[in-house]
């Protein structure tokens, strides 16, 4: 049986085309991939997240669970509504999950994806066993993103002046709680704008409202595709629970600098470091016209002896080229060959990310 977001009936009757998701009936697209990416790239688009799991964590133990279990550390945190992003580390130092972790009034909340839900659950429940922690899963809460150049002139008709201009002095992965709604500068698609988690009915008002003001709803096709060019982790694909953080661009989100926080993973991830043995993720741009799909196997020699893997691959609307993530040893080359279809194609090699607000950034 199949989940459905509070904002599902919103979506019947429109041009959606609605897909699985993790048990979750989702918006594939709404008539067009590729013109929904250009909107968020150049407009305002309006995505409906809501079957992200939201987790709220309290009691008094509940800071000294979460300086165990995540890699980056919370005492960064310092106001209401700050956010980090992190991930939750195994003992060989695999990702269990990546995930953005708030300091609320009352103590954390994790935004967990909903593919690890039942995983992050039971891994949050083993560890506060005996403890003083209170996990509770906002079941009862909508998320909506509200993403592009234009984010902040439909936030300001949605929320009014006040709360658009508080927003635009926080930086990004702060935010405030108004009218029963934490708003932050947070978001999956590498433009400005903000994601909002509030109560099922008044989030069917945000949205209604957002649509009036402008903003057009976006499937999760285009979110992928604009996530791959912003160079943003999906799990599943980017990493998983054998892949360390330093083999998928997350070594950043391993916080090392209280020498005395012992996190779960903390011994492996060092040791993988110091060695420094392991592949890296890059950045892939194809010349030619190709489709390159996940799990395409790209090569460093003529006799395909050293090879690579892509993670994520899909046609970039802003580059109008094919691009990729790719998991690969390290290497200085500067190019790269896959064969598709029988012919051998050409790549280059740069940083996992490629677009920034609308921006070309992807360096060779």
């Amino acid at each position: 049986m199949t989940k459905k977001t509070s904002l599902y009936e919103l979506h019947l009757g429109s041009s959606a085309k609605m897909f699985n998701f993790h048990g979750w009936d989702m918006p594939i697209h709404y008539g067009s991939q590729l013109k929904e990416h250009e909107l968020v790239r150049r407009a305002c688009g309006l995505f409906d997240v809501s079957h992200m799991t939201l987790i709220d964590l309290e009691g008094e133990e509940t800071k000294p669970l979460l300086l165990k279990l995540l890699s980056n550390d919370i005492n960064q945190l310092y106001d209401n509504y700050d956010a980090l992003y992190s991930a939750i580390l195994n003992e060989a130092g695999g990702v269990v999950d990546d995930l953005i972790a708030y300091k609320i009034p009352n103590g954390y909340r994790l935004v967990v994806n909903c593919a690890t839900r039942e995983t992050v659950l039971k891994w949050l429940k083993n560890y506060s066993q005996g403890k003083k922690v209170k996990i509770i899963e906002r079941n009862d809460l909508s998320m909506i993103a509200i993403q592009g150049p234009l984010s902040s002139k439909i936030l300001k008709k949605c929320y009014g002046e006040d709360i658009s201009s508080n927003l635009k002095q926080k930086k990004p992965f702060q935010g405030c709680f108004v009218e029963n709604a934490l708003i932050t500068n947070t978001g999956y698609t590498g433009e400005k704008g903000v994601e909002v988690m509030l109560p099922h009915s008044e989030a069917k008002v945000l949205w209604k409202k957002a649509l009036y003001f402008g903003a057009k709803p976006i499937g999760l096709a285009a979110r992928d595709t604009l996530r791959l060019e912003a160079g943003l982790n999906l799990f599943g694909s980017e990493m998983d629970n054998t892949t360390s953080p330093l083999e998928c661009n997350m070594g950043w989100t391993v916080s090392l600098e209280d020498r005395n926080r012992n996190f779960i993973g903390k011994k492996s991830f060092l040791k993988k470091k110091e060695e420094g043995n392991f592949p890296v993720l890059k950045g892939l741009v194809f010349e030619e016209k190709s489709i390159i799909r996940d799990e395409q196997e790209i090569y460093f020699d003529k006799e395909k002896k050293i090879k690579g893997l892509v993670t994520s691959g899909s046609y970039s609307p802003t580059l109008k080229k094919s691009i990729a993530l790719a998991r690969m040893p390290f290497t200085k080359s500067k190019t790269c060959t896959a064969e598709t279809r029988g012919k051998i194609i050409k790549a280059s090699i740069g940083t996992p990310r490629f677009v920034k607000e609308g921006k070309i950034i992807f360096k060779d």
